[in-house]
């Protein structure tokens, strides 16, 4: 089963390898984008894969008319550049109901945020991919929107490993 301890762990989806119980939030209450990514942030800025740089760097590029974060689906990939304060790589995420307006733009509900920090582009370029593949399948898809709490998510990410 293992061909070798390199080509296995690169073959672990990075989705699942950083997406745990503690990184996957489902508050009761989110006052507007600006807090939905203060708050997907949290855990990574907690557990310093960021700075409060990156954090900032967010929000400001999505003041600026980032609403490119909108993956469609109601789903926002929130991320700046490597330089801008990732300390090592790491994903979170939060499910908010009801939706939030990125940049309080009517075009863009989001119902849920996916914070990635990558620290370069292979690890960036490999989560996108997964991320990518996860969400053009459309059942695994609406079953993660439709988590309620982390145990639902993980094993809709889990399942989307096989």
């Amino acid at each position: 089963m293992r061909s070798g301890v390199a080509e296995t762990s690169e073959a672990r989806p990075l989705l699942t390898q950083y997406l745990t119980e503690q990184n996957l939030l489902f508050p009761e209450r989110v006052d507007g984008w600006r807090d939905a990514i203060e708050r997907v942030s949290a855990p990574l800025l907690a557990d310093g894969a960021i700075t409060r740089e990156y954090v900032d760097a967010m929000l400001t590029s999505i003041a600026g008319g980032g609403t490119y974060i909108d993956l469609g689906y109601q789903i926002a990939l929130a991320h700046a550049r490597p330089e801008s304060g990732v300390v090592r790589t790491g994903l979170s995420a939060m499910w908010v109901r009801p939706a939030v307006l990125l940049n309080d733009e009517a075009a863009h509900p989001i119902t849920l945020f996916v914070c990635m920090a990558a620290a370069d582009s292979t690890e960036h370029l490999a989560a996108m991919a997964q991320l990518g593949s996860l969400l053009s399948d459309d059942a695994a898809r609406e079953s993660l929107l439709a988590a309620t709490d982390p145990a639902a998510a993980l094993a809709v990410l889990t399942a989307g490993e096989h």
